[in-house]
């Protein structure tokens, strides 16, 4: 037999063997995985920034409209009560002033003719030289001059008390908080020209989104912390709510009360009120969101075994979620290492590398507490 077929079937069969699938290679490497460790319960805190604030803070101002001819007193001064702060330009109250005097004057005149009128009426319809009704005419008119005597008397007392508001005096003692007109300005009657923060109690002013307003109620207690003082917390609770929301912010302004005997918190100084969820106290742990997922409803994390870096299904009870983060109230432990990102995708027994977020590895063994957030 020629050898020849035998050549012109070699090609053939190297196309079918490059054509052929590769035996699949097994795949040893472990994957990695992205772990933390639990947090604590303080990650449940929601933490609202404030102001101190005086509990009375009145807004005062000019009882007459005109223009400020002084300003006394600027922000930051201490005030005792009774004490001038601004004047306005009193030329034109003391014209009124003036006026009611000069009506006055004129009603006693008037009156007195009037009364001088009557008697010699008297007089007359004694001798029967008037009738009785001509006399009734006349005493009517004494009458309506000695009402308008009372009434030019009234005028007079109401121009002398404007005079008197021309000068704003400070109500309470307390501290000036805020300025909101200066010398020179023409103001309305009413218009607020300070706010006085009166000595006494001291509270934190905090906004509350719409979202959270309705977890809270007059009386709760919370945790305040001053930020000049990090880790000195006291006590608190909430004196009052705003009934609607602000129409620029959409948020709802809290005061929180507080024992500024204890405290010694001043006026203007940052705070910190800091609200525990019901769910989970300081012991309680949590993990973030996505470290967490269910198999027919039933909740799972997976915990890494920190021997042989393999994962195990691990049942957790949870709490309510929030916002970035669940509270497990049972099946883990502070130091269990727990896959935090593409849960979906393990399965039992499977063998991970486990990193943080900057893809470092992470050697599970040697207790580090970066893991709580990440590595971050």
């Amino acid at each position: 037999m020629s050898p020849y077929p035998l050549f012109a079937l070699l090609p053939l069969a190297l196309l079918l063997a490059a054509c052929s699938p590769a035996e699949p290679e097994s795949d040893t490497a472990p994957r990695p995985a992205l772990v933390v460790q639990p947090g604590t319960g303080d990650a449940l805190r929601d933490i609202y920034p404030g102001e101190i604030r005086a509990r009375y803070e009145p807004e005062l101002a000019f009882r007459i409209g005109g223009k400020i001819s002084r300003r006394m007193v600027t922000v930051g001064d201490r005030v005792e009560a009774g004490q001038p702060l601004a004047e306005l330009n009193a030329e034109d109250v003391g014209l009124e002033l003036d006026a009611a005097r000069a009506r006055v004057a004129s009603a006693r005149s008037d009156q007195r003719l009037a009364r001088s009128e009557l008697e010699r009426y008297r007089a007359l319809l004694d001798r029967q030289v008037i009738s009785q009704s001509q006399f009734d005419s006349v005493e009517s008119r004494a009458d309506a001059s000695d009402a308008q005597l009372e009434q030019a008397r009234a005028q007079l007392k109401v121009a002398r008390n404007q005079a008197g508001y021309a000068v704003l005096e400070a109500p309470e003692t307390g501290v000036i908080a805020q300025r909101l007109a200066e010398a020179g300005q023409v103001v309305a009657a009413g218009q607020a020209v300070f706010v006085l923060a009166v000595d006494g109690d001291r509270e934190v002013a905090i906004d509350l989104p719409e979202q959270d307003v309705k977890r809270f109620k007059v009386g709760d207690e919370v945790t305040i912390e001053l930020w000049s003082r990090p880790g000195e917390p006291f006590p608190g609770r909430i004196r009052e709510l705003a009934p609607a929301a602000d129409p620029g912010s959409r948020t709802f302004e809290a005061r929180v009360a507080f024992d500024n005997d204890s405290a010694g918190a001043e006026l203007g100084q940052s705070a910190r009120v800091l609200v525990d969820h019901a769910n989970g106290g300081a012991d309680t742990l949590t993990v973030p969101l996505a470290a967490v997922t269910a198999d027919q409803g039933e909740p799972f994390v997976w915990v890494v075994d920190p021997d042989n870096l393999t994962l195990v299904k691990t049942p957790v009870r949870i709490g309510a979620y929030r916002e970035d983060r669940v509270p497990v109230l049972q099946g883990l432990s502070a130091d269990d290492w727990v896959v935090a990102a593409g849960t979906q995708v393990l399965r039992e027994g499977q063998t991970v590398r486990p990193v943080d977020r900057r893809n470092r590895q992470i050697s599970l063994g040697d207790g580090q507490d970066g893991g709580q957030e990440g590595g971050e």
